[in-house]
């Protein structure tokens, strides 16, 4: 820790510095919000508090007209313009609505350009707060060169997402507010996306209530304030998971690095399982839908109340938006059981015989089977695929588990495999009848018309798909699972094709899953 804070006062005396955390904060306090953004209420959630024995409050942006924090950003950036100003941004959730109701009520004219891979349904919220959408690129970064290039073009005025000051000062306010309504709090779980949030609500924290630790929540798939603050500066992650989009960031602002740095105590990262669970907590506490970015901090309050065992707090975390579409439920109900320990995936062999799933069923010992997936492949053994349901988590699992070993069966624990959870449990078919030279891989892939005619003639023409599954989740990008049929003496031209592609890729070729059900 010490060698931390040393760490952090040789860079920011050597750092170009901005404003102060002093400038910071008497901006803060000014910052006049009305009459556009509302003071959103705190709200117990009563069903965590006997859980950890903490007192747990959420700031309730989700309150705001266009559902998210980012409209206190936007409009503090706006509100000192002149009125008709000409002003331009890149986005594909929530800063581009903020922006454009802010725009609005302003009387300003604003420009959102925004990847073909946004929703519809986010394009026609911001087209109903006043923006004019320009629908340009399959991805945000060339949504955004393109919006930088017409500002440069027409004299316009660009509006960054989070790496700006005034922005800063916007969303900063949600700390001021909070201090007024929960004076005695121990400790802030504040989500991270590209800092704006948190740099400015830390400040203002740090600087008005030292005492009060502040703790950055991230998705452990794009956690690019955890990457900086080990790197030293801000650097580009080399993959960004989709499923949080709202905090789907490459690489920090360099502001906004440059205020958590210095102001926040910690960072912590949870799963995609753990924010859905959030999601159903704050869903069951007070009948909120959030989005997953929404629900990060409450699932950081629950990961920091599990590791560190402390009672009687008065803890709080921002629910920052709740710009859902509607599609993304099904995938988080899916995924909330796993995430709550209410539910382990088993890949169990057994043998293959009459009686042998009878035996298994008994050796559950009453609990409940959540799902089953099962086909014929040899003859001596079989591999199953078993959801089965829990009451304790994971002290439950570990006597299961504990069971099943001492009862002969040899087994593997699926509950964090993401190909598990992302394709295996809803594929059907089995292993291929001969022995072929296949190789898999797990892509992200954008929704956008053709994505799919350019997978196939950039890999299909060379080689062949002897594998493939799609799932959406409702989102910008979906997840494709591939099997590829690749000799060892095309492995480097395969892989320069997987390059030209662009779509982030992992390869799956040894996970267990694979090998037991499909390779």
């Amino acid at each position: 820790m010490i060698q931390r804070l040393l760490k952090k006062l040789v860079r920011h005396s050597e750092e170009d510095v901005g404003l102060t955390g002093a400038q910071y904060t008497k901006a803060i306090k000014k910052a006049d919000m009305t009459p556009l953004v509302k003071m959103t209420d705190v709200t117990r959630v009563k069903n965590l508090q006997a859980k950890y024995n903490n007192d747990i409050w959420l700031k309730r942006e989700d309150q705001q007209p266009v559902y998210s924090f980012k409209l206190r950003g936007a409009y503090n950036k706006l509100r000192a313009l002149p009125k008709g100003s000409q002003v331009v941004t890149a986005s594909a959730g929530n800063h581009a609505q903020g922006l454009a109701y802010s725009a609005t009520h302003l009387g300003h004219h604003a420009r959102i350009v925004m990847p073909s891979t946004t929703p519809q349904i986010k394009v026609d919220a911001v087209k109903g707060f006043g923006g004019k959408v320009i629908i340009h690129g399959n991805n945000f970064d060339a949504a955004n060169a393109y919006a930088l290039e017409l500002a440069q073009k027409e004299g316009a005025i660009f509006v960054p997402p989070f790496d700006d000051e005034a922005v800063i000062i916007g969303q900063g306010t949600v700390a001021r507010e909070l201090l007024e309504q929960l004076p005695h709090l121990d400790a802030v779980f504040i989500p991270v996306g590209g800092g704006g949030l948190v740099a400015g609500m830390a400040v203002y924290i740090k600087t008005v209530k030292p005492s009060i630790k502040v703790i950055g929540v991230e998705a452990e798939d794009s956690a690019c304030l955890d990457a900086a603050m080990k790197a030293g500066e801000p650097v580009d992650l080399e993959y960004v998971g989709s499923f949080a989009d709202g905090v789907a960031v490459k690489r920090i602002g360099k502001e906004t690095f440059r205020l958590a740095d210095q102001y926040c105590d910690e960072v912590v990262t949870v799963s995609s399982d753990a924010i859905c669970a959030a999601m159903q907590d704050i869903f069951v506490s007070m009948r909120a839908i959030s989005e997953p970015s929404g629900a990060l901090s409450l699932a950081g309050i629950k990961k920091w109340c599990e590791e560190n065992q402390e009672t009687g707090l008065q803890l709080a975390a921002i629910l920052s938006g709740a710009n859902l579409n509607f599609n993304t439920l099904r995938y988080v109900a899916e995924r909330t059981a796993l995430g709550q320990k209410n539910e382990a995936l088993l890949a169990v062999t057994i043998p293959e015989e009459k009686g042998s799933f009878k035996r298994f069923c008994k050796d559950l010992e009453g609990r409940p089977i959540t799902e089953f997936n099962y086909r014929y492949a040899k003859d001596n053994t079989a591999e199953i695929f078993v959801g089965v349901g829990l009451r304790n988590g994971d002290e439950e699992l570990a006597e299961f588990t504990a069971h099943l070993t001492e009862a002969g069966y040899e087994f593997v624990d699926m509950s964090d495999n993401e190909l598990a959870k992302l394709h295996v449990r809803y594929m059907v078919g089995g292993k291929p009848s001969m022995d072929i030279k296949e190789r898999l891989f797990r892509f992200d892939f954008p929704e956008y018309p053709g994505a799919l005619l350019r997978f196939l003639e950039t890999l299909g023409a060379k080689w062949n798909i002897s594998l493939f599954h799609y799932r959406n989740q409702g989102a910008a990008i979906g997840n494709v699972l591939a099997g590829i049929e690749v000799p060892d003496s095309d492995n480097d031209e395969f892989v320069e094709h997987l390059t030209q592609l662009g779509y982030q890729f992992t390869e799956e070729t040894d996970n267990p899953c694979y090998q037991r059900f499909l390779g």
